[in-house]
């Protein structure tokens, strides 16, 4: 880690990238020298010899929170040996506060010093420099895939055995559901269709059926780990590794300790909701693709051979008894992950510039929740 920007700096890119995130050509100037600087200050080597006009930034699409530039040496300059030719510029959005960003910017630090994820390059207020990983995002699709799967399931294992000097208790995703909660029910939107929407919200009485759910959750005693708690596909990379395709999990601004059922049941949530969908509302929704209990056990059978190797715990294989354990907290903490992801997606719609359609990807969360409240609420 090499610098910290100055504040004005700092802000300026912030808002310069809010206002020009949707360009697929950075044409901002300000956006670009900021880029620049912050590049500058943060690395070494080619990174300090070249001169502005020499940087290359580019707008990466796809987040739902952040906004995300690859910036490049020019393919003339030569760089030193192992030097970075190419770094991610992440700039967070909108929707954290101060201290949402100190405890992403920890946990993001800590895991790449245990060489968990890309690298870490530079810090400053709004966001990071952070290696960047000339690999792919999975697709939803690829996330039934059984390969694929199994290798999800390992590192989230992975993820789970690992102790990190953080708040154990389970208190994080409680607290963010009540705060985002709190702003959602009093919510008001000035276009007709959006408040049309929210109006539909209202009507769910939302805030009763969390506080019953929080109640059976807390009951079930799912074991506390640490959590990613958004292994969306969008979140896993697909690399190779001993020529095999492997994966490996990004993006850890909503990791915390948690209860392991709720990373289980998220993850098979997004089965069903696909984000490459180019036209509005940015999203498509398959309430087909929720996993089978085949493909349920398969992921599951996998999770807890790796955890139990790696937190030595004999014997290595699982009983059936534990499989269907998981499986169960993995269906009832979907419910929390629906409206956790809905009332986030209202305070979204209020705040994020994202071309995305945030109160209607709450609509559909909340009625999923209903839908798998209806399948699985009296399940054993």
């Amino acid at each position: 880690m090499a610098g910290l920007l100055n504040t004005a700096d700092d802000l300026s890119l912030q808002k310069e990238a809010v206002v020009h995130h949707l360009c697929e050509d950075v044409t901002s100037e300000e956006l670009r020298q900021n880029a620049f600087k912050w590049c500058r200050r943060c690395l070494d080597g080619a990174w300090r010899k070249i001169e502005e006009k020499q940087f290359k930034i580019e707008h990466i699409k796809g987040g739902l929170t952040n906004y995300l530039y690859l910036c490049s040496l020019p393919d003339d300059v030569e760089s030193q040996s192992g030097e970075q030719r190419h770094v991610l510029v992440r700039i967070y959005g909108e929707i954290l506060d101060n201290r949402a960003k100190f405890y992403e910017g920890v946990i993001f630090t800590l895991l790449a010093e245990r060489g968990f994820g890309p690298h870490l390059y530079g810090v400053f207020s709004s966001g990071r420099i952070e290696q960047y990983i000339p690999a792919r995002h999975l697709t939803t699709k690829e996330l039934s895939d059984p390969h694929l799967s199994k290798c999800n399931a390992m590192k989230i294992a992975k993820y789970h055995s690992m102790e990190l000097p953080l708040n154990k208790e389970p208190t994080w995703v409680w607290e963010n559901v009540e705060k985002w909660m709190s702003v959602a029910v009093v919510a008001c939107f000035e276009d007709p269709v959006h408040q049309d929407l929210f109006n539909q919200i209202k009507k769910m009485q939302l805030s009763e059926e969390y506080f019953r759910l929080k109640s059976s959750l807390e009951e079930l005693k799912s074991k506390v780990v640490f959590c990613h708690n958004d292994t969306q596909e969008g979140n896993i990379l697909l690399i190779e590794k001993d020529k095999q395709p492997d994966v490996m999990l990004i993006d850890y601004e909503y990791s915390s300790y948690n209860y392991r059922g709720f990373d289980f049941g998220n993850h098979f949530c997004e089965w069903m909701y696909d984000y490459s969908n180019k036209e509005f509302p940015g999203y498509f929704h398959r309430p087909e693709d929720y996993p089978t209990k085949e493909q349920q056990e398969l992921f599951i059978g996998q999770y807890l051979r790796t955890y139990n190797k790696l937190m030595n715990i004999l014997p290595e294989e699982p009983t059936d008894k534990d499989i269907q354990r998981c499986i169960f907290e993995a269906n009832r903490f979907a419910l929390l992950s629906h409206l956790f992801w809905g009332f986030w997606s209202i305070v979204q719609a209020q705040v994020s510039s994202i071309d995305f359609g945030y109160l209607e990807y709450a609509v559909v969360r909340f009625e999923a929740y209903f839908r798998q409240k209806r399948l699985f609420w009296t399940s054993s």
